[in-house]
């Protein structure tokens, strides 16, 4: 009786440490991702009290998004290297006092610094975030932890667009930084009950040179991309920007051909499943972002709604990334993660073309509901395999760039691709042209990672479950 009470008691305990995990995973990505769309709505209401100059006034979104792309990688190494728990713990603390103090500024200039400080701490969370799935023994409880990953990325970019509208018309934009700091208390308890102590990483030392040049490179290349959407593409900014990634990047290639302990490791981008998912999911986020922000701005320019229902209309979106979420588990079972991804991939596209039948006037049903279910089921389902098969067969070891890497490439895919969107669509004499454009793009871009996916990925089966293998 004595042995059956404490193997109860052990089971709960190993339930409630496996429910705190699953917390952390999900609240980890959803912070990083709600972060990024979390400011697009507040950014009129920074201007006016804080007095940003028209140009400056982009470096609250460029600022996060330069830094959380730039460190990305370095993020994912470090986490493999101290330990996921550590860099988890290190992350949070770092991005709530950068929350507090952007939400608190009294200049331009603190709020800026804030957001790169956020963009820095996000760096750390978003690898480890796939990486504790990446290392679930066990793989149906992988399965779940790669669904609640896949959902917080698709959901709080969605959902970051519903607090942005609704915190600042009801209360001031200082409350969309401060609305981080609660998620990050709640998280930071989970991952102190969720992630084992014994994760302490390992000892080999950091390819210093390499993280500098590959950090300074992947920053260039955003700065030049926000530059050349900005400033013109033929600008003394954006091509200096890019040939300083080019350089930048190329020197990273050749320290890690000879670095004793490589930050990259090699052959990592050889593997099929690796580099099939990074080309897929540098796509998807383009499609994703261009959602977002033509979405955004159609609603306001073109149906004249407020801020605040603006964000409540991109509920939908959140409820049916759920969906695709829920429909990823089984359709990869069925028939394997490499057609899957493709199949959602090809119903995101689907749906950007919807968006981009949306009527002159407001229409809920055909404007927002219809067009928002197909494209988060397609992103959503898509999101969870990304993860699945962008860490296969990975080394425990290296499995924290590896998780990096796959972000890093979103993340450029999101910041490249909608520049590139904007810069066409502001083309357009007619706005509401010019929006219908962005999204017709956006749908081409997710029909060419559909078919890169098709390509490059593995041709086999899986036999377990969207968590296990690809």
């Amino acid at each position: 009786m004595a042995d059956q009470e404490t193997a109860r008691v052990a089971h709960g305990r190993v339930a409630q440490g496996r429910g705190a995990l699953m917390a952390t995973v999900f609240l980890l990505q959803f912070l990083v991702a709600m972060d990024i769309s979390l400011v697009n709505i507040a950014l009129p209401a920074m201007r006016a009290d804080l007095g940003f100059t028209d140009a400056g006034l982009q470096w609250v979104v460029t600022a996060y998004l330069l830094t959380f792309a730039g460190f990305m990688l370095l993020g994912g190494r470090i986490g493999d290297l101290w330990g996921r728990r550590t860099s988890v713990l290190v992350g949070l603390s770092v991005f709530a006092v950068a929350s507090i103090v952007g939400g608190c500024a009294g200049s331009a200039g603190v709020l800026v610094a804030a957001r790169a400080v956020q963009g820095v701490a996000g760096a750390l969370l978003a690898p480890a975030s796939l990486a504790l799935v990446a290392t679930i023994d066990d793989p149906a409880v992988r399965a779940r932890a790669m669904g609640l990953w896949g959902g917080a990325g698709a959901a709080g970019g969605a959902l970051g667009v519903v607090l942005s509208g609704v915190l600042t018309q009801w209360w001031s934009w200082r409350a969309v930084l401060l609305v981080n700091v609660p998620i990050i208390v709640i998280a930071m308890v989970a991952a102190l009950r969720g992630i084992s102590r014994r994760d302490v990483g390992r000892t080999t030392r950091l390819d210093v040179p390499g993280a500098v040049t590959v950090t300074l490179g992947v920053a260039a290349l955003v700065y030049a991309v926000s530059a050349g959407g900005d400033r013109g593409w033929g600008s003394w900014q954006a091509v200096g920007g890019f040939v300083a990634a080019a350089v930048l990047l190329a020197i990273f290639v050749a320290i890690e051909r000879s670095a004793s302990h490589p930050l990259m490791p090699p052959g990592l981008m050889r593997k099929r499943s690796v580099l099939g998912a990074n080309v897929f999911g540098f796509m998807v986020a383009a499609g994703q972002l261009a959602a977002f922000y033509f979405c955004s701005l159609y609603i306001q320019t073109v149906w004249g709604v407020e801020s605040a229902l603006t964000g409540v209309l991109f509920l939908p979106f959140c409820v049916f990334v759920v969906v695709g979420i829920s429909v990823a588990q089984r359709l990869s079972a069925r028939i394997g993660a490499r057609m899957a991804i493709v199949a959602f991939g090809i119903v995101a596209a689907i749906g950007l073309g919807l968006f981009a039948t949306m009527p002159a006037q407001f229409d809920f049903w055909l404007g927002i509901l219809l067009p928002s279910a197909v494209t988060a089921v397609g992103i959503g389902g898509s999101m969870v395999l990304i993860g699945a098969v962008a860490t296969e067969g990975v080394s425990p070891d290296d499995v924290g760039v590896a998780s990096g890497v796959v972000n890093s490439s979103r993340q450029l895919g999101g910041t490249i691709g909608l520049a590139v969107l904007v810069a066409v669509a502001s083309g357009y004499a007619v706005p509401r042209e010019g929006f219908q454009a962005g999204f017709l793009l956006g749908a081409v871009l997710l029909v060419v990672g559909s078919l890169a996916a098709w390509l490059i990925l593995p041709r086999r089966r899986r036999r377990d479950s969207a968590g296990a293998s690809a």
